[in-house]
């Protein structure tokens, strides 16, 4: 679970800072866009790290979902019958309680975006379009309820990514002095405030036209 949400955490943050470069203009997003398409070429075929890089997400995605499967069964084993009270001080925050709604919000989101970004084919511009044509038709106006739609699957993954850097800091032993638990506590929210951020700045700035 740690490791593949590891894997996760690291392509998030590199997928942040490319959509990021809209905000330099069209001809850097694009020129971005195509180095990630010929990068190592001409001694590797084109798309080799892409490739590479979606049959490693693909995996981890799916190990990661069997991880959790796993555990949720190991912890309903391990308790078969439920606490018949809860004192606020062992109730599970709200972040715990939406992860598996949001794993599911956040899965029909990647597909959608697949769809709108990558394949183009519920792109206005269609799939021939320049990626920057893409990113700027995919957020405009019109389609408001898309960049909504990406602003809560966002929201998601910030919760899901707070609560996943907190277990694992747990996991690992790193919480058991308060100031260590207050430090990383405070460290998981703003690596996910920022991810977040970063993500949502660009279809903001779009569907509001500052970026054009």
């Amino acid at each position: 679970m740690a490791v593949t949400g590891g894997v996760l955490v690291l392509f998030l943050i590199g997928h942040m800072l490319g959509n990021l470069k809209i905000f330099l203009g069209a001809d850097s997003f694009n020129h971005y866009a195509e180095w990630l398409r010929t990068v190592g070429s001409p001694a590797l075929p084109n798309r080799t790290l892409l490739t590479s890089v979606e049959i490693v997400l693909v995996v981890c995605v799916v190990l990661h979902m069997w991880a959790a499967v796993t555990l949720a069964r190991r912890a309903a084993k391990a308790r078969p019958v439920k606490y018949a009270a809860k004192r606020k001080s062992q109730a599970e925050g709200y972040a715990t309680h939406t992860m598996r709604y949001g794993g599911v919000i956040i899965a029909l989101f990647v597909i959608w975006h697949l769809l709108d970004m990558t394949f183009g084919a519920v792109n206005p511009k269609g799939f021939d379009a320049t990626p920057y044509d893409r990113m700027i038709a995919g957020f405009q106006p019109g389609r408001w309820w898309v960049a909504l739609f990406y602003l809560v699957a966002m929201v998601m993954v910030g919760m899901h990514l707070r609560h996943g850097l907190w277990s694992a800091f747990q996991s690992l032993g790193l919480t058991r002095r308060p100031r260590a638990r207050r430090a990383l506590s405070t460290g998981a929210a703003v690596v996910s405030a920022v991810l977040v951020l970063g993500f949502i700045s660009a279809p903001i700035c779009i569907l509001i036209g500052v970026v054009k």
